[in-house]
Order: C-alpha cells, then structure tokens, then sequence
C-alpha cells in the first residue's frame, strides 16, 4: 500500500509539473498552432493532475500539502541550449517514460473501476503527447545528426587514443604529440567524409537501380513485380496469404509498389559528408588542443581526458534524446567508459612501443 501511495504522490508531482511546463511553453512559442497545442496539452495535464489528486485523497492523504511551485530554470536552460526541435525530443522521451509507469501501475494496483477507466484514458492521453512531439522533432535533420555524432564520436575517440599512445613516447614533448595529433586528426576528418560521401552514394545508387528493376518489371510483367512485393512482404515475417491480398490490392500502383520495395533515406551525399568530416574535426579539437597549452605530455593527457570525457557526455545525451532514451546515465557512462578504455589501451600500447624499440624524447 505504501509503495502505490509512494508512486501516485510521484505521479501527482509530475504531472503538476508538467502542466507548469506546458504553460510556460505556451506563453513563449511564436507559432500560433503549436500555442495552442501546448494550451491543450496544459489543460490535459491539469486533469491528470486532478485525477491524481482524487486518488490520493479516496486513499487518506492530503496532496495538496505536498505541492510547491516547480523550478523551470533547468528545462528553460535546455530550451535555450537545444532550441525548440531538439528540445521537443527530451519532451517526448520524458512522456515516454511517464506512459510506461502508467501503464505498469494500471496493470499491478488495485483501485476501482471508475479509476480505472480515467487511468486508461490518460494513458491515452500520454500516448497523444508523444505523438504530438514525435510529429514536432520530425523537421529535424536526423540522418544529419547521426553523421554528426557518428564523426564526432569517432574524432574524440580516435583521436584521445593516438595523443594518448603518443604521450607515454614523448612525454616532455606535448607539441610533437599535438602536432601529429592534428595531421592524424585531419587525415581520419578526410577519411571520414569520404567515406560517408561514398557509402551514401551507394546506396542512393543501389535504391535506383532496384527503382529501375522495378519499372522494368511493372511494365513488362506486373505479375513478376507482384511476386518481389510479395517476396518483400514475406522477409519481413508477414503471413502468405496477407502478403498476397495487400499485394493484389496495390499491384495496380506502380509508385505504391516502388515505395514498399525500396526504403528511401532522403540523404545528401555532400551534406553527410560534410557533416560527419567537420564533426570529426570538432571531436579532434578536444582531446588535441591540451597538448599546445601544456608543459607536459602528461599535464596535456590529463587535461585532454577531461575534455574528452566531457564531450563524450554531451555526444550521449544527444543521442539519447534523438533516440528517445530515457536512460541517459548509461548511456554516458557506457560511452565515456570506452572511450576512456581506448585511451588507457592505447597508453599501455605506447608504453611497450617506447620499451620494445627505445624511441622517446
């Protein structure tokens, strides 16, 4: 009884504070649809603040006692250090949690039947949030991001092992070890992008030649192209005889058919490529920069784990909100731990370099 009265306070402190946030959002957004979505989404979340209030109150608790008004400062920070799109994805990953303690509390806490039914629908109402600020985040340039991130995680990491294997050659040298730092730093930028240039390329490529087949096949024999959309269908684990009635419904749609056959990116070439080459660089800076401020190689390496780590961070909370994460802790820690890991792997493997072939300075 006390861990459900635990949980519904909880829920109840949440919810006051989210209707607060909603209200603040409302008062700021400029335009004047999403205004008076947030005004909505005010409103809703008043009610569920309502609800929570009755079903503590039915239970012998007094709530409202336990209400102060919330701080935004920290969700008003991350507004301003986000923006509004990227902003909206912490929203949603936020009502996803929220969604899923609802849903486990409906199913494992015994209340009566009209409270039952309200909980039902709020998680309704929670479901209609998150796709809400799905639909908000869906302007931004996620394949974009994921280049970024992926260029800057690599430079970080890449780049913390090389000045790290370097310093325990050179360690009262830090110039050396920042100066071929940087040529290794621009060298993996330019691999980097190439590379995504070329991987994308590729692709797009190969989503044309299917397109091509595809056409060929629809105005040769439509027969023939029903049988790749059926055999599209079954891979993905859809029954034959469904696969065969969606596939008799459409055959008549070439551009239907095309659609399911190949999975279109929307993805620039040059725009990735740059994207992942000059985020590469922005990863390279934090661990490198260190070595051309330091007396020591070792000062610099201790410095530039700092760093690293710090940027580590960041790269994963972006990640956990752009991928709906609600586990943002592990997700740093599990980044900044391998990153750092490299770094010590790379420093023992220097250690035996310097040993093995007796170079240093």
């Amino acid at each position: 009884m006390k861990n459900e009265i635990d949980k519904a306070y909880t829920f109840y402190k949440e919810e006051f504070h989210a209707a607060a946030l909603y209200s603040y959002m409302a008062k700021i957004e400029k335009d004047g649809k999403n205004k008076e979505r947030f005004n909505e989404l005010y409103k809703t979340e008043s009610e569920h603040v309502m609800f929570w209030y009755r079903f503590l109150k039915n239970r012998g608790q007094e709530p409202k006692d336990t209400l102060t008004k919330p701080n935004l400062a920290w969700s008003k920070l991350q507004r301003k250090i986000l923006g509004p799109r990227l902003f909206t994805s912490v929203l949603e990953m936020s009502e996803s949690a929220s969604t899923q303690d609802y849903y486990e509390f409906l199913n494992s806490v015994d209340m009566s039947d009209e409270e039952r039914t309200e909980l039902k629908k709020i998680v309704e109402d929670e479901l209609d949030h998150e796709t809400f600020f799905e639909n908000e985040k869906s302007a931004l340039p996620v394949n974009n991001i994921r280049d970024f991130i992926m260029g800057m995680n690599d430079g970080i990491v890449e780049l913390l092992g090389t000045v790290t294997g370097l310093s325990a050659v050179y360690p009262t040298n830090p110039l050396f070890v920042g100066v071929n730092g940087l040529v290794v730093g621009l060298a993996g930028a330019l691999s980097m992008g190439i590379g995504t240039f070329v991987s994308v390329r590729s692709q797009r490529q190969v989503n044309d030649g299917i397109k091509k087949k595809m056409q060929l096949l629809f105005g040769v024999s439509k027969d023939r192209a029903k049988k790749e959309l059926v055999n599209k269908f079954a891979d993905t684990g859809m029954p034959e005889d469904m696969s065969n009635e969606v596939a008799d419904k459409i055959s008549g749609n070439q551009d239907s058919m095309i659609g399911l056959l190949v999975a279109e990116s929307g993805e620039n070439e040059l725009r990735s490529a740059a994207f992942t080459g000059l985020a590469y660089i922005i990863g390279v800076a934090f661990p490198v920069l260190p070595y051309f401020i330091m007396g020591s190689s070792f000062a610099a390496l201790a410095l530039s784990a700092v760093l690293a780590g710090l940027a580590l961070s960041i790269v994963a909370t972006v990640v956990s909100i752009t991928a709906g994460n609600p586990n943002v802790k592990g997700k740093i820690a599990e980044m900044v731990i391998s990153g750092l890991g490299a770094a010590v792997i790379s420093y023992l493997f220097g250690l035996l370099v310097q040993n093995f072939f007796g170079v240093g300075a």
